[in-house]
């Protein structure tokens, strides 16, 4: 009989599951309340509320493919969310710096490949600007995977204490 490891970082999937659903209810939030394609000034020059739909992937990539490319990003974040969750599996539960960011991206891409499912499309909301500078809009799943991408980037640049959770053995 096989022992299971009950001191990896699956708990982590919690930080996820609270990312899903912060997600998916400021998304019933923005399709109950908020008007198609008019900006809703909430910090003027700088911050919108803009209901919008996006069919691609990061910055509408893809978005008039025909179709076809909503499953590629369903199948893609899937099989991410999959290997993140293996890795969290595998990883000490003190290793919070790693197992956060990955949990931020698997709830992220959960959130998103929810609406592509439900809606066929993802609900963007969220719009930057600066003058006549406009970052495209975006929603709390992107927010979540934006920075558990930076995060694991960046825990990538700095310096391992392997010995400390017992790694590199």
């Amino acid at each position: 009989m096989r022992h299971r490891n009950k001191s990896n970082a699956l708990g982590w999937l919690l930080l996820s599951a609270a990312i899903v659903g912060v997600d998916q209810w400021s998304k019933a939030w923005v399709l109950r309340s908020l008007p198609e394609y008019t900006a809703v000034p909430v910090v003027p020059g700088f911050w919108n509320w803009f209901r919008t739909y996006n069919e691609g992937a990061a910055f509408s990539f893809l978005s008039d493919a025909g179709g076809w490319q909503k499953y590629l990003f369903m199948l893609l974040a899937v099989g991410i969310s999959i290997g993140l969750t293996v890795a969290l599996a595998r990883m000490p539960r003190g290793a919070w710096k790693t197992a956060a960011p990955y949990a931020l991206v698997i709830g992220g891409a959960t959130g998103n490949v929810i609406d592509r499912l439900v809606h066929g499309h993802v609900v963007d909301f969220i719009q930057w600007y600066v003058g006549k500078h406009y970052w495209p809009s975006f929603n709390v799943a992107d927010a979540a995977i934006c920075v558990g991408v930076v995060a694991i980037f960046l825990a990538g640049l700095l310096p391992q204490r392997q010995a400390r959770h017992g790694l590199g053995r």
